[in-house]
């Protein structure tokens, strides 16, 4: 199967600003996410106790927290908007890095789906981006229909609101491995030219089972939870050294933003 259970650490590092002269700011926590093929998750869920696709299980994949968030299925969304930018993947795989539910909580800082042509090469990722206060929004890279350069460092306009204390007026850049048995990932904030903050992923990978569920879920505890423990933990410690506060802005009038 394509699907994984991923674990291992993320790290963010911010900085000294040259805008407003605060003083840098680093953490880093391990964590696990799970990389779901979209064609596997109904066998998953019948086969493995402690994964459920639309049910209630320790832990869950629920097709309402992703892409449209009605409840319909995830695959002729994603790729109906991969089709309106001239990509066509001609029934290659679509596989969904996210966080899952655990007993019911749920939380996504950031998702991302790799999508792959039939031929086994990638043609686009999408980074669906969730902020503290219900908001998301998503981020299209790719090729122009094109392959996927695992190489390139694509780049966006940062459009969506995430944190008090970055402001809008920014960049996105980001870089990727392919997901196999290890996978790294970067995304590099440019605040007003100069880069900001660097988030980054690595993972590696093992087998989906109940286990290694049950183990990731007993050494890291509830991923969303956690995550959201320690946003709002570096938060406070941010605005201790102060960091100055930006309010929200509307959201994009667009649910998705392209290269």
């Amino acid at each position: 199967m394509n699907s994984r259970l991923y674990t291992g650490r993320v790290a963010h590092h911010r900085t000294p600003s040259s805008t407003d002269g605060t003083p840098e700011n680093s953490f880093g926590y391990g964590l696990y996410f799970l990389l779901l093929d979209l064609a596997e998750v109904d066998d998953l869920g019948a086969s493995l106790k402690h994964f459920g696709h639309n049910r209630f299980a320790l832990t869950s994949l629920h097709d309402r927290d992703h892409g449209p968030r009605d409840g319909t299925p995830l695959r002729p969304w994603i790729d109906a908007l991969l089709a309106r930018e001239g990509i066509d993947l001609a029934g290659g795989s679509v596989r969904l890095l996210a966080f899952p539910r655990v007993l019911g909580g749920r939380f996504y800082p950031v998702s991302f789906w790799y999508c792959f042509h039939a031929d086994g090469s990638a043609r686009a990722v999408l980074a669906e981006v969730h902020n503290t206060v219900g908001g998301h929004h998503n981020y299209l890279l790719h090729n122009r229909g094109a392959r996927f350069d695992w190489n390139d460092r694509p780049a966006v306009r940062k459009v969506f609101y995430v944190s008090p204390f970055i402001e809008m007026d920014a960049r996105y850049e980001f870089s990727f491995s392919p997901p196999t048995d290890s996978l790294s990932l970067g995304i590099y904030d440019y605040v007003k030219g100069p880069l900001l903050l660097t988030a980054t992923l690595d993972l590696k990978a093992s087998d989906l089972t109940d286990k290694n569920l049950m183990r990731a879920v007993m050494h890291y505890g509830p991923m969303s939870l956690r995550a959201w423990t320690l946003i709002l933990l570096q938060a406070l410690r941010i605005a201790t050294k102060g960091i100055g506060y930006h309010r929200p802005v509307p959201m994009p009038e667009e649910e998705t933003t392209t290269q």
